[in-house]
């Protein structure tokens, strides 16, 4: 009998849709989608079960009445940023192997997550709305456990502050943070770990926009910083250490300082392209990793370049004309392409990476001919908002 994977999930993702869903069938497995969108789940033709799955307690009588009267489960697995500990918690329900919840919970709410990494890495965060006058601006306003950017703005002074949590309350109600801007060069480190050993798979340099906003407008992939030892030290005192995990940190003067830490696959379809970079089947070997298996040897590639650009919408508007999905060479490079709207979409621009149209995927021998690539792409194919 196949072993049971039951795969925790919110909205639809391509990470699930196109990298986990067809990793598992490779593996041979049983899936189980517990989603709280049902509706979101038509592409698979698994069974689905309904439940409120930010709720551990919901996702553990889902798994229980799916396993009656046969086995138990082999793996609870999500990759959503939300739904890291309650699936942690289900895991350790069963028995089976899994992140640690309080470091999945530290990893998501970002004034845990400063509190517990005062001891190593001292970094000023505060409620946003009980900023001390003598706090260390300029700040950054965000949501406490926000994603993509959303919300997300530099503020000078404690008037600027002011003015943006109000604009922020006005669309959401959760709680938001400041904290102290950390300057620098921002980097992405990947990791992969069995609870044995966390492996570095590699490091993306990225390009954010101008202040006041923070759109990632491109990743480049890079050799680990030589500062990349004190990022390993701070998500060690996190107790993270299981599973992927996709860490944003900046690197000034010799220090490196953690922005976030997203205890999942790095997403916008850079998961993608880590993949094709490494050449090692990666979304199977973390579902294996959630299966108990340890880390599998793989060789490494020889020296490539890399780069994941995202098409931004640069206004709002219905979407007229867009590539569909596309993979090609240009000489030596090979360019992925996928989108992440339809032509017909409505785009309301919000200075976030949820204006991205869609991403270009680009590896070759070196970043001159990526960049000239990427350029003959772009100018090859239109993104029409009207």
């Amino acid at each position: 009998m196949a072993a049971s994977l039951h795969l925790v999930a919110g909205k639809a993702t391509d990470s699930v849709t196109h990298g986990f869903l067809p990793a598992a069938a490779r593996l041979g497995l049983d899936v189980t989608l517990l989603t709280d969108r049902p509706a979101a789940a038509h592409g698979f033709d698994g069974p689905v079960v309904e439940c409120g799955v930010s709720d551990f307690r919901e996702i553990i009588a889902a798994v229980e009445a799916g396993a009656a009267g046969g086995d138990g489960p082999a793996a609870v697995f999500s990759n959503s940023d939300f739904l890291q500990a309650p699936a942690a918690l289900a895991a350790a329900y069963f028995g089976l192997p899994a992140k640690d919840w309080r470091a999945a919970t530290r990893a998501k709410n970002k004034g845990l997550m400063r509190r517990h990494l005062a001891p190593v890495d001292p970094v000023f965060s505060a409620d946003a709305r009980r900023v001390p006058e003598n706090a260390p601006y300029p700040l950054v306003v965000k949501p406490r456990e926000g994603v993509a950017s959303e919300d997300v703005f530099l503020v000078q002074d404690a008037a600027e502050l002011a003015a943006r949590v109000k604009e922020i309350a006005a669309r959401r109600d959760d709680p938001l943070v400041a904290e102290q801007y950390l300057p620098g060069r921002l980097h992405t480190l990947e990791t992969l770990g069995d609870g044995r050993e966390i492996r570095v798979l590699g490091s993306f340099l990225t390009t954010v926009s101008p202040p006041p906003f923070f759109v990632e407008e491109r990743l480049e992939w890079a050799e680990p910083p030589p500062e990349t030892p004190q990022v390993l030290r701070q998500l060690e005192a996190l107790g993270i250490g299981f599973g992927a995990c996709h860490t944003e940190f900046v690197v000034h003067e010799g220090r490196a300082h953690i922005i976030e830490v997203n205890y999942r696959l790095i997403g916008d379809h850079c998961d993608f392209l880590l993949a094709d970079l490494l050449g090692v089947p990666l979304f199977e070997q973390i579902l294996k990793v959630h299966l108990g298996e340890p880390l599998a040897d793989w060789q490494v590639p020889g020296r490539r370049h890399a780069v994941a650009e995202p098409v931004i919408a640069d206004r709002s508007g219905k979407l007229t004309a867009a590539p569909g999905p596309l993979q090609m060479e240009d000489g030596p490079v090979r360019l992925s392409y996928r989108p992440q709207r339809e032509v017909g979409d409505t785009v309301t621009v919000t200075r976030t990476n949820r204006d991205y149209l869609g991403t270009v995927r680009a590896i070759g021998p070196s970043a001159d001919q990526v960049d000239a690539a990427l350029a003959r792409f772009r100018a090859a194919h239109d993104w029409t908002i009207a």
